[in-house]
């Protein structure tokens, strides 16, 4: 069964930082080690299963999926579901279809549904675009070296709520560490222990933040593991022609360098 978020939390639901009451510093972002990160990281497809999970369980009954086909909960690299498994998730979300002019069950040729209210901003590419890390002083040297951290934004953002509340306008603001301004008026989404694990992993909410964070890392770029195997194969294509080349010219230039010239 969905969890429900109260009709104020639903109606101003939004991870934009338009959302911030004040127009204070960045929110405190910390640095998570995930399995995907590095040259040579992949996804977690345990992992990335527990994040569907959350994500459907929880987030699902706000925010949607519309850019992520259900078929690629299949794909290898991804959470890698069985196809009768990816089957029958996908026949537990509803689609009109205009050729029937009626309402019918997805499958996997259909995409995650759309958020189910306006305000709550579709999770696609919410891992990529969010911006975990900058400076220092607009280098944006922290980003060369820890990525964009997108991941880890949602991460903090999840586990950043310190429980204080406060109305304005009449509209509830929640205290959160890691929004910009410090109060964001959605209400915490994970409590910890919100879904029960069948791997029996830990289901605290700093690990469920984890779990989602990582699976729409995964939703945001699904053939990230095919970029960088193509990436590390060109570099090696690179450095030996790089090679050769040097040799070639070493062997061209040879008989003159060795030659003096008569003026």
């Amino acid at each position: 069964m969905l969890k429900k978020l109260s009709i104020a939390a639903l109606a101003a639901l939004s991870f934009s930082a338009g959302g911030a009451l004040a127009a204070g510093g960045a929110g405190h972002i910390h640095d998570t080690q995930f399995s995907f990160e590095g040259p040579f990281g992949k996804f977690d497809q345990n992992q990335l299963q527990r994040g569907l999970q959350v994500y459907t369980e929880v987030c699902s009954a706000c925010h949607g999926l519309r850019y992520v086909p259900l078929r690629t909960l299949a794909d290898e690299g991804g959470p890698h579901l069985p196809e009768d498994q990816v089957r029958a998730y996908s026949a537990q979300f509803d689609i009109y279809d205009a050729e029937l002019d009626e309402d019918r069950a997805r499958t996997p040729t259909d995409h995650f549904p759309m958020s189910g209210i306006a305000e709550a901003p579709d999770l696609s590419l919410m891992a990529k675009g969010r911006a975990g890390f900058h400076g220092p002083y607009g280098t944006g040297i922290n980003q060369l070296f820890k990525g964009m951290g997108g991941p880890e934004y949602i991460v903090s953002l999840l586990d950043g709520y310190t429980g204080k509340e406060k109305e304005e306008a009449g509209t509830t603001f929640y205290e959160n560490t890691a929004f910009p301004g410090g109060w964001i008026a959605m209400a915490p989404p994970l409590y910890g222990e919100d879904v029960d694990y069948a791997d029996g992993h830990s289901n605290s909410l700093h690990h469920e933040a984890e779990d989602v964070a990582a699976f729409l890392m995964w939703a945001a770029e699904p053939k990230m593991m095919a970029r960088k195997q193509a990436g590390f194969v060109g570099v090696l294509f690179l450095s030996i022609l790089t090679v050769l080349l040097y040799l070639t010219n070493k062997k061209l230039w040879a008989p003159i360098k060795g030659k003096k010239l008569d003026i």
